[in-house]
C-alpha cells in the first residue's frame, strides 16, 4: 500500500516548477529595488538633459508642425535619410535664417524708437504735460530725488563688467541649443514611426488610450503653435496698421512685440498698444490716442475672440480660462517655452483623468 500511494502521487516537475523558498519573499523586493534603482537613473537622465530641455521641446514642436508637408515631401522622396536633410535645410531656410534677419531688423527698431522718444518736441510736450500736474511734478521729483546718479553709473558699470563673460556664455548657449534642435528635428522626421512605436510601448495604457492620448497632444501642440500663432500675427498686423497710420515711432518693433504679447489670450495685446496709446496722449497726441485705444479694444483685442473657436478651439478641447491658466503657469515654471509646454501638460492631464473615469464608469456599469 506504501508503494502503491507513492506510485500515485503526481511527480513534482509534471505539475509546477520548484521554486526556491526564498524566491517567492523575495520577488516583491527585486522589483522594489529595480524600480528604485530605474527611478534613480531616469532622474539622472533628466538632471544631464535639462540643459537641453528647450531644444528638444523645439523640436518635438518643429516636428508635430511640419508633420503634413514632410509627409508630402517623404512620398516624392523615397529614401528616408534624403528627404529628412532637405526638410531640415527648408525648415532652415524657412525659419530660422529669416529670424535672424528679423532680430535685426527688431534691434534697429528698438534704436530708432529710443532716438524718437529722445527728440527734443516730444520732451518739451512731456515735460509740459507734467508741469501742468503739480502732484505728478512732486512724486517725480521726489523719485529723482533719491536716486544717487553716480552710485547708479557705478552700480550698472559693474553689472556690464561682472555680467559680460556671462553674456558671451549665454550667446554660445543659444547657437549650442540651435544645433542640438536641429540634430534631434533630423532623427524626429527621419524616425517618427520609431519613435511613436517605442513610445507607445513605455505608456501602461492600452492602444486606443494611446491613441487618444498622443492625438491630443499632438491637436494641443498644433493648436498652440500654429493656431494661437496665427491670431497673434492677425492681431499685430492689425496694431502694426494702426500704428503706421497714426505715426508712431518703430512700428515694426511693436508690432513685433505685441505679436508675442497676443501669444498670451485675453489681455496679452494689451499689454503693447496700451501703453503706446498712452504715449500718444502724454505727447499731446490725444486724438491719436483715443483712436487707437478705440482700434485696440474693439478691433485688436476683440479679434482675438472670434477667431480662437475656428481655428484653436476645436482642436483645444477645453475652455478659455484652462487655456489661459496654462499658458500663464507655463511661462511661469517654464518660461518663454512654457506657451506651449503649459497645454501641453494640461491636455495630458485632461486626458489622463478621463480615462481614468471611463475605466472606472466600466467597471461600475453591470455586464
Amino acid at each position: 500500500m506504501k508503494i502503491r500511494a507513492q506510485a500515485t502521487q503526481p511527480h513534482p516537475t509534471e505539475t509546477e516548477p520548484q521554486l526556491m523558498p526564498d524566491d517567492r519573499a523575495g520577488t516583491p523586493w527585486k522589483q522594489i529595488t529595480l524600480f528604485l534603482i530605474t527611478l534613480g537613473v531616469l532622474t539622472l537622465c533628466a538632471l544631464l538633459l535639462r540643459p537641453f530641455f528647450s531644444a528638444i521641446v523645439l523640436a518635438i514642436v518643429l516636428a508635430v508642425v511640419t508633420q503634413r508637408p514632410y509627409d508630402w515631401l517623404a512620398s516624392k522622396i523615397k529614401n528616408r535619410s534624403l528627404c529628412s536633410a532637405i526638410a531640415l535645410i527648408l525648415i532652415v531656410l524657412a525659419v530660422i535664417i529669416p529670424t535672424f534677419f528679423l532680430a535685426q531688423e527688431l534691434g534697429q527698431q528698438g534704436r530708432n524708437t529710443v532716438n524718437s522718444f529722445r527728440n527734443g518736441a516730444h520732451q518739451e510736450k512731456i515735460t509740459s504735460f507734467i508741469a501742468n500736474r503739480p502732484a505728478l511734478a512732486s512724486r517725480i521729483e521726489d523719485f529723482t530725488a533719491s536716486i544717487d546718479i553716480n552710485n547708479a553709473a557705478r552700480s550698472v558699470a559693474a553689472y556690464v563688467g561682472g555680467n559680460l563673460a556671462g553674456l558671451l556664455g549665454h550667446s554660445v548657449r543659444i547657437i549650442t541649443q540651435l544645433v542640438v534642435m536641429l540634430f534631434l528635428l533630423f532623427f524626429l522626421l527621419r524616425d517618427r514611426t520609431l519613435a511613436l512605436a517605442s513610445l507607445r510601448s513605455l505608456l501602461p495604457l492600452r492602444e486606443d488610450e494611446s491613441s487618444e492620448l498622443l492625438t491630443r497632444v499632438g491637436d494641443t501642440i498644433l493648436a498652440t503653435a500654429l493656431g494661437r500663432l496665427t491670431i497673434a500675427a492677425i492681431q499685430g498686423v492689425l496694431a502694426g496698421l494702426a500704428f503706421w497710420v497714426l505715426g508712431v515711432p518703430g512700428v515694426i518693433l511693436w508690432a513685433f512685440t505685441l505679436t508675442a504679447c497676443a501669444m498670451i489670450p485675453g489681455f496679452g495685446s494689451f499689454l503693447v498698444w496700451g501703453p503706446v496709446a498712452v504715449y500718444l496722449g502724454l505727447t499731446g497726441h490725444w486724438g491719436k490716442a483715443l483712436l487707437l485705444a478705440i482700434w485696440g479694444a474693439v478691433i485688436v483685442s476683440t479679434i482675438d475672440n472670434i477667431l480662437y473657436p475656428i481655428l484653436v478651439g476645436s482642436r483645444m478641447r477645453a475652455h478659455t480660462a484652462t487655456i489661459l491658466l496654462s499658458i500663464l503657469g507655463g511661462i511661469a515654471a517654464f518660461g518663454p517655452i512654457g506657451i506651449i509646454l503649459g497645454p501641453v501638460l494640461f491636455t495630458v492631464a485632461s486626458t489622463l483623468l478621463d480615462i481614468w473615469h471611463a475605466r472606472t464608469t466600466r467597471q461600475r456599469s453591470p455586464p
